[in-house]
């Protein structure tokens, strides 16, 4: 070992291990940090599942690869990374000898090649990653950008980092080919030998190097040590337990489809039993979330793939889930040393810790204790009431979230806090609520009405109790039942299903709301007690069938969503089908046949809670595709990637007043398509697409119907019985 060897080594060693007690250090709080949080006990089963999702998740970067350039960049990237690890090891053997080398594989011209390809192919991602992030800094593009609110610095110091290590492994093997030390043929690694064509005989390159490059490396450990919300550098380990402990595993998106129950110490709550001064009731303080909540928090990337696909940020709502999430994070790890210290307030209100407790506690710490998790700018709050109350539970978050972090399920937390103790949302709402406590439905109709939208139908509909043997239930709907555009979209399907000889009933003045608006806006209390009588009608209208018999369909995606998804957390378990899969089975099946296509363009639009949380996108096209003439002309952003309507989450019944209305940028959306008819699968959807075109005075040229009335003017071209006339609907 030479001189130059001896410092190498030493300089090594120090800062590997200054790197390594800070990482320690680091880990440590971190995981002090996540414990905080509540119990949540349904995360660990089904471990092999979770396992083989998170490795596809992973490996197969399934989430990733949807934004394809970005993806495949972000693979190549990635296992560069693990790749990097092993040649960061191997820089450990460099400096103390130029001719130093991995034991074992370091030899191998396999592994010659495939370190120099995954090399190469590393350092062309990190490039197209590096011009993907200048190219939408948020100075250029402003709101559309989604790494606007991100922390800028941090992104290009990570991706500087794994450019320099890509370079600096590449000049040690350079200087190894100059010094006629390496050992692998030409052909499996050309990059490295042209490189060392351009290097002088250097002995020493070698170790002065590698030790560049282990300083680069343990350089970038210690300010991420220094740095716990560093979540663009962090999830690289945090995203494997993230997306192992995700709710569904499964899934397509971990927090689509049902709600979590709101829960206390790690239980559903049984609002009989409940006590609000021992259970908690929704989330106030940061540490109330769930260890999984808090393990999202620091697992955020700030890719902002979510914020670029929200209605709410795309149409000028203070509502940004990728700022949420920061704010929450940075929240927590603020607060933490206050926590750790054994501080927090018990559901009372009232201090646990004790003033000795407190005494060494950093004054900021004490001060962001002090927060309110929701209020305004004068409050101070972490989470201002206009940011919680913009979502609209579309999930298109969720869905785009490369590490799974589970928006929909914390926004909602918040919210039922708010709603039930401490009684603060949007004014308008209130109604709604009333409406649902005394009616049973939102909208305060009589509920001797319900059946007002079966009068003029040229057959009878039969309703549960007056015959024992049908196959579905016809589950009606508030909307459906009450809604004049809806009522059309009800009657369509009732004809339908009486033409293609489908035994069918309905529950008539015995059905009331489904509770889906209650519980998206956070009143889990009204949720519950309309739920568990509905799942009471419905287990004595299905009395003694078996689950696979006890068929519903509905022509709402949220009653579709909640009678299907949540029910089984109030012990009703049914098949739950939505209208547009039954029609859709029906006409494949020959029982309903398309007999004069529709002319005109037709679009659809992709109501969220029927495709993004319940993944039924192909039927409602199968639909279309036989009963209209020319083909679907698709909008921009459809399946998967469609734009909200703006109604969910409850925000039918609160007044949008911030920005751009939701409804009418999807209104502009769907007439740039030229179609003449704008087809939905949700009355919500219908409802509001219809008022954005009014609202751009479209009336008479773009027109908006279900799916049901687009069949039934094919099947039955000169509208009959009562359902919907050919007539364009103008609202």
């Amino acid at each position: 070992m030479g001189s130059v060897q001896i410092v190498t080594t030493i300089l090594a060693a120090a800062i590997t291990a200054v790197a390594v007690w800070l990482a320690v250090r680091a880990v440590s709080k971190m995981v002090a940090v996540i414990r905080l949080g509540q119990p949540d006990p349904t995360r660990s089963g089904d471990r092999a599942r979770r396992t083989r999702t998170m490795l596809a998740e992973t490996a197969g970067h399934t989430r990733m690869l949807r934004w394809s350039v970005v993806g495949a960049a972000h693979w190549f990237v990635m296992v560069g990374f693990v790749v990097l690890s092993l040649l960061v090891l191997e820089a450990y053997f460099e400096v103390v000898s130029p001719t130093g080398g991995l034991p074992l594989v370091g030899g191998w011209t396999l592994y010659g090649l495939v370190t120099e390809l995954i090399g190469i192919l590393g350092v062309i991602g990190i490039g197209v990653l590096i011009a993907i992030r200048l190219a939408n800094r948020p100075n250029r593009a402003g709101r559309r950008s989604r790494f606007t609110g991100s922390t800028m610095w941090q992104g290009y110091f990570v991706e500087a980092v794994v450019l320099a290590v890509l370079v600096m492994g590449f000049l040690i093997r350079g200087f190894k080919v100059a010094t006629d030390h390496f050992e692998y043929p030409t052909w499996a690694t050309p990059l490295s030998h042209a490189v060392g064509a351009l290097l002088p005989a250097w002995e020493s390159g070698v170790s002065v190097a590698a030790l560049v490059k282990i300083s680069i490396s343990m350089t970038w450990v210690i300010v991420i040590s220094l740095n716990v919300t560093m979540g663009v550098a962090w999830h690289r380990f945090l995203a494997f337990p993230n997306i192992f402990f995700k709710r569904k595993p499964g899934g397509a998106g971990s927090g689509l489809g049902a709600l979590r129950p709101m829960m206390s110490d790690g239980k559903p709550l049984d609002f009989e039993e409940a006590d609000p001064e021992k259970d908690q009731f929704g989330v106030a303080q940061v540490e109330q979330f769930t260890w999984k909540g808090l393990l999202d928090f620091s697992t955020c990337t700030e890719c902002g793939r979510c914020q670029s696909q929200c209605p709410a940020w795309n149409t000028g709502k203070p509502l940004s889930p990728k700022l949420l999430v920061l704010s929450l994070r940075d929240h927590a790890y603020a607060k933490a040393p206050y926590l750790l210290a054994g501080g927090g307030k018990d559901l009372t209100g009232e201090e646990k810790a004790t003033v000795a407790q407190l005494a060494h506690v950093d004054v900021l710490a004490l001060a962001e204790a002090e927060k309110p998790l929701v209020g305004d700018a004068e409050a101070g709050g972490v989470i201002d009431p206009d940011v919680l109350w913009s979502c609209t539970t579309c999930g298109a978050c969720v869905e785009q979230c490369p590490v799974d972090i589970e928006h929909v399920d914390h926004i909602v937390d918040m919210r039922r806090y708010q709603v039930l103790i401490e009684s603060s949302f949007p004014s308008e709402a209130g109604v709604m609520l009333r409406n649902l406590e005394n009616k049973g439905n939102p909208w305060g109709a009589p509920q001797n009405t319900r059946e007002d939208w079966t009068k003029g139908l040229e057959f009878e509909v039969p309703r549960v109790g007056e015959v024992s043997d049908f196959e579905y239930l016809f589950w009606v709907g508030c909307a459906g039942a009450f809604e004049d555009r809806a009522k059309k979209t009800t009657r369509a399907v009732a004809t339908l299903l009486n033409e293609a000889g489908v035994s069918f009933a309905i529950l008539g003045e015995g059905e009331t709301c489904s509770g889906d608006p209650a519980r998206r806006i956070g009143n889990e209390f009204v949720f519950q007690m309309l739920a568990q009588q509905n799942v009471e009608t419905l287990n004595e209208a299905f009395e003694g069938r078996e689950k696979a018999k006890r068929k519903i369909v509905a022509t709402c995606p949220h009653c579709f969503n909640t009678l299907g998804n949540e029910y089984g957390q109030l012990g009703g378990e049914f098949e739950v089908v939505h209208h547009t899969q039954l029609l859709a089975h029906l006409v494949s099946a020959g029982r309903l046949t398309p007999v004069q296509p529709v002319d005109g363009g037709v679009t659809y639009h992709d109501p969220c809670y029927l495709g993004r949380h319940n993944r039924v996108f192909t039927p409602p096209r199968e639909v279309l595709g036989s009963a209209i003439e020319g083909g679907l002309t698709e909008m921009p952003r459809n399946s998967e990637r469609s734009f909200c309507c703006g109604a969910g989450g409850a925000r039918m019944w609160m007044e949008e007043r911030i920005g751009k209305r939701i409804n009418v940028d999807r209104v502009e959306e769907a007439m740039s398509t030229g179609a003449r008819t704008v087809a939905v699968g949700c009355p919500f959807c219908s409802t509001m697409l219809t008022d954005g075109v009014n609202g751009k005075g479209a009336g008479e040229q773009v027109e908006v119907v279900d799916v049901a009335s687009v069949l039934l003017r094919s099947v039955k071209p000169a509208g009959v019985g009562g359902a919907e006339e050919s007539a364009p609907v103008a609202g």
